[in-house]
């Protein structure tokens, strides 16, 4: 049993991030400690055919995606390797907090900036910043979401840097997508190590669909609404997500032709007829939800819903004109918002990052774009990025070049070794850099899901763990 466990981990070779489950002198970490005695318990051999089981059960469910870009249209699994990213509850509990602070700040930014704009005439932010953001809807100025909630469901992007501290990299405050891969990791972990978690308290994720539903029939304009899952169709790549969370719920999931507004109110076609609607959770973005209101080409929405849902006759989840708060340029600012409209000091930290729209960043930007990692402000999916240590010369030049004609469209951040789980690879187990997408639902009351998807770089040394880039996913576990 001792060559086992010497065998598991005698090629784990500690890098500069921080490591989550080895500390200096590949000492384990506490909340790791039960789950490695029950990994050394498995040869290795038995251990890979786990991994095999679980990808083919990922399959077998249809956890697949389409990547951006493939013309073939191939798709694929979200690969989620077995060895899970394990937090300590207290450490937990801290980060909740945080999360429920900041999107209670990010609500009230949002209701501001489309309503007095105190936080401009103030000086917080410029008036340029905003109306220069694309995610900025002019048409919503004035609107009042049902209940005053904005932002309903968020997903935000946190890393640990080399000291172990989390931090947040940005929000995701429209459509953000993932919570379905959570969902089932969980199951497929359970399945994997049923032994195991009947030993240790881990706290369940699978209350997300109650808790969704709840918060829809919260903001529903009548009692026992009829609520519906509105996604733009089959060749979506979340489209897997859409389907799962209405079949959760128990709700219909339709597209923009299923939905006719008419005589004041929304239908859904069905076989027995029209049927109202009151609440729409929404999986497409703002602008082609309606034509009449927004993008006159688009043949996803429903014509009339924004001025229905104007006059409250319908909920829509997330509120149209969210994303401005998402914007990446905006995002620096979420710390000062804190302070302003909640007179608090901000748990989590943000990232450092340099807004190229201002002249000293954007001085300091091109001076040292090869130390920093370059983003396009509404850019998603690892796309339009430079990670500047990691790329060659005529890349620098490139982004350099582009950030100078247009500094709005970019912001800039030092590149921070994300921190590291234990991945199985071919020869045995590697460090692989990961980050935290938590979601946060936002009804009566605002609720954290304890974990969140982890996303993994799956690539040796890499730092892009989206989907679209190579990268798989991680059962998060808080016990």
């Amino acid at each position: 049993m001792e060559d086992q466990k010497v065998l598991h981990f005698k090629n784990y070779l500690l890098g500069q991030a921080y490591d989550e489950m080895f500390g200096i002198g590949n000492h384990v970490r506490q909340n790791y400690e039960a789950y490695k005695d029950h990994l050394e318990s498995l040869s290795i051999v038995n251990i890979k055919k786990l991994q095999d089981a679980t990808d083919q059960a990922q399959l077998l469910m249809g956890m697949t995606f389409q990547v951006h870009g493939d013309e073939m249209g191939l798709e694929k699994i979200l690969k989620l390797d077995i060895i899970p990213r394990i937090i300590d509850g207290l450490e937990w509990e801290q980060l909740q907090l945080g999360l429920k602070q900041r999107i209670k700040a990010l609500n009230l930014f949002i209701n501001d900036i489309y309503h007095d704009q105190k936080v401009i005439k103030d000086g917080l932010i410029s008036e340029e910043m905003i109306h220069t953001c694309p995610a900025y809807l002019p048409s919503c100025k004035g609107l009042v979401p049902s209940r005053g909630i904005w932002c309903h469901i968020s997903g935000v992007d946190i890393i640990r840097d080399t000291d172990g501290n989390f931090c947040v990299l940005e929000d995701n405050l429209r459509c953000p997508s993932g919570v379905s891969y959570m969902l089932e990791n969980r199951k497929i972990l359970k399945a994997t190590f049923p032994r195991f978690f009947d030993k240790i308290m881990v706290q369940p994720v699978s209350d997300y669909a109650p808790i969704l539903y709840q918060m829809l029939e919260y903001i529903s304009p009548v009692p026992n609404p009829t609520i519906v899952v509105l996604t733009p169709g089959i060749y979506n790549s979340a489209y897997y997500e859409h389907s799962y969370l209405a079949q959760e719920m128990g709700v219909e999931l339709v597209e923009g032709r299923d939905l006719v507004v008419r005589d004041g109110h929304v239908y859904m076609r069905s076989t027995k007829g029209f049927r109202q609607v009151d609440v729409i959770y929404r999986r497409i973005d703002d602008t082609f939800m309606d034509p009449l209101a927004f993008n006159p080409d688009s043949m996803l929405g429903v014509p009339g819903i924004f001025e229905l849902y104007r006059k409250g006759k319908v909920a829509i989840a997330n509120a149209p004109g969210t994303g401005v708060a998402d914007d990446k340029a905006i995002c620096p600012y979420v710390p000062d918002f804190v302070r302003y409209y909640l007179a608090e000091e901000p748990i989590i930290a943000n990232v450092p990052t340099y807004i190229c729209s201002k002249p000293d960043d954007l001085k300091y930007v091109l001076e040292n774009i090869e130390q920093l990692v370059v983003q396009e402000t509404n850019a998603a999916g690892g796309y339009g990025m430079m990670i500047g240590p990691k790329s060659d010369s005529k890349m620098h030049v490139e982004f350099r070049e582009k950030v100078k004609k247009n500094p709005r469209n970019y912001v800039a951040q030092p590149m921070i070794n994300l921190s590291t789980v234990p991945c199985l690879t071919e020869e045995n187990f590697s460090p692989r850099h990961v980050d935290l997408r938590p979601f946060v639902i936002y009804g009566n009351e605002i609720s954290v899901i304890p974990g969140g998807l982890t996303r993994v770089a799956l690539k040796e040394g890499s730092l892009v763990v989206n989907s679209s880039q190579g990268g798989g996913t991680k059962d998060t576990w808080i016990v």
